[in-house]
């Protein structure tokens, strides 16, 4: 057995649109979060616990390489689409992981109807670009967690303007 993988969390949307739908037949409530995690901090962390708190499963929904260097440019992206899921997975508060390439986590949204997508506080419910959806399936959107206090575009300019002896 490898201790350094999770149990598989990953899952394509077909996989997990089947997975959630038992769920859902066994009364669990779903929240789903979204977010690239191209260096991920202890904002992101709290972002997640607290999107957990909200539903009795946590799917996590990660931009691919292509959908991330198109919202944060070409610059971005230390980390492979299967890394960055790789380290969401491994997260005891993450239930399932899947990968999107779109700008947007719509199509997943549409797909998967989740009691609640969980947006950080960097958002107010008027500001979540997927509102109108959310809206459309009868779910809610929750904005969660602390004050954004870390942000990976800070930590990479703090990062950058350091001397290395």
């Amino acid at each position: 057995m490898n201790f350094l993988m999770p149990l598989k969390k990953q899952h394509s949307l077909s996989e997990l649109k089947e997975l959630i739908a038992g769920l859902r037949r066994a009364g669990k409530t779903v929240a789903l979060a979204n977010g690239c995690f191209d260096l991920i901090h202890v904002g992101h962390i709290r972002y997640l616990q607290a999107a957990k708190k909200e539903a009795d499963v946590l799917v996590v929904a990660i931009n691919s390489d292509n959908s991330l260097r198109e919202l944060k440019g070409n610059k971005r992206g230390f980390f492979s689409e299967q890394e960055r899921a790789l380290m969401i997975a491994g997260l005891h508060c993450v239930d399932y992981v899947i990968l999107f390439d779109e700008p947007t986590v719509a199509s997943v949204l549409i797909a998967l109807r989740p009691d609640y997508h969980c947006k950080g506080t960097d958002y107010t419910p008027e500001t979540v670009p997927e509102r109108d959806v959310v809206a459309s399936y009868g779910g809610s959107i929750r904005i969660v967690g602390p004050s954004r206090v870390n942000s990976t575009t800070g930590i990479i300019q703090a990062i950058s303007g350091l001397k290395i002896k």
